[in-house]
């Protein structure tokens, strides 16, 4: 929930930034790091996936069922 509220906020930032009177030269160095920001937590909200991905992937596809050597 703390990154989506990250990206949320990052995307305010860069939805409000050409409007704030900054110049140019500011204003590309702001949206440099917003970008970098971005594409860093974008990175970690990958890799996280792909782990979770991996741990879910790892189960048993195939139990013998008890009750079959009941009878």
């Amino acid at each position: 929930m703390r990154k989506a509220r990250i990206f949320l906020m990052l995307g305010i930032w860069v939805a409000i930034l050409p409007y704030l009177g900054f110049p140019y030269s500011w204003k590309n160095i702001l949206f440099t790091i917003s970008g970098l920001i971005l594409i860093y937590l974008s990175y970690i909200v990958y890799s996280e996936s792909k782990i979770t991905e991996k741990k879910e992937r790892t189960s048993d596809n195939f139990s013998e069922n008890s009750d079959f050597y009941k009878n």
